[in-house]
């Protein structure tokens, strides 16, 4: 319209979704920014740790951290969470491992592409989750399992061991089963 300047142009699309050139690739915002830094970090911090603890503990050498209820074990898990799949066919379990992780890291991406995250947390979740997926993969392709390392227990009573990017995933999860039900909570009731 007459009078309107470009600007004003740009403050009625603001927002909106792009079709055509540029549409669907990952625009940097804030947003997405945030979620790159704190993968990226995850990541980072993730793969120091297993580092560290390959070059300086053997394969199930431990060290008490807290005695009687936290010890740094190096372990070594063919399998997923809590031994999950570790029995099964070495093959058929690096397949399984590998698509699994490679679809929620497309899905997460995709995601991310698609749609403008208006929420932190839900920023937060899904960068943990990601990075935990990402520093567990790298495990699997250089060892064909994941190092875990952090053993807390109550006495002989162990829960089984994790590193950092399980406990990315798990915070993440978390955090994101809170936004869903918290938004399910706020959703106003249907019917009469």
């Amino acid at each position: 319209m007459p009078g309107e300047s470009l600007t004003d142009d740009r403050r009625k699309t603001r927002g909106k979704r792009r079709y055509g050139k540029g549409a669907g690739r990952l625009v940097l915002r804030r947003e997405n920014c945030l979620f790159l830094t704190i993968a990226a970090v995850v990541v980072v911090l993730d793969q120091l740790t297993k580092a560290w603890i390959i070059s300086t503990l053997h394969v199930h050498d431990s060290f008490a951290v807290i005695g009687g209820f936290f010890n740094i074990t190096h372990v070594r898990n063919p399998g997923a969470a809590f031994g999950f799949l570790a029995g099964a066919f070495p093959l058929f379990r690096s397949i399984f491992f590998l698509a699994v992780t490679a679809a929620a890291i497309a899905l997460i991406i995709h995601y991310l592409r698609t749609t403008r995250i208006k929420s932190l947390p839900l920023v937060f979740s899904l960068a943990l989750i990601l990075a935990g997926a990402v520093g567990n993969l790298i495990d699997r392709v250089r060892f064909g399992e994941v190092v875990d390392f952090l053993d807390f227990h109550v006495g002989a009573h162990h829960w089984p061991a994790f590193n950092v990017a399980d406990a990315a995933i798990t915070t993440g999860a978390v955090v994101m089963v809170a936004i869903l039900l918290r938004r399910r909570k706020e959703r106003p009731q249907e019917g009469g």
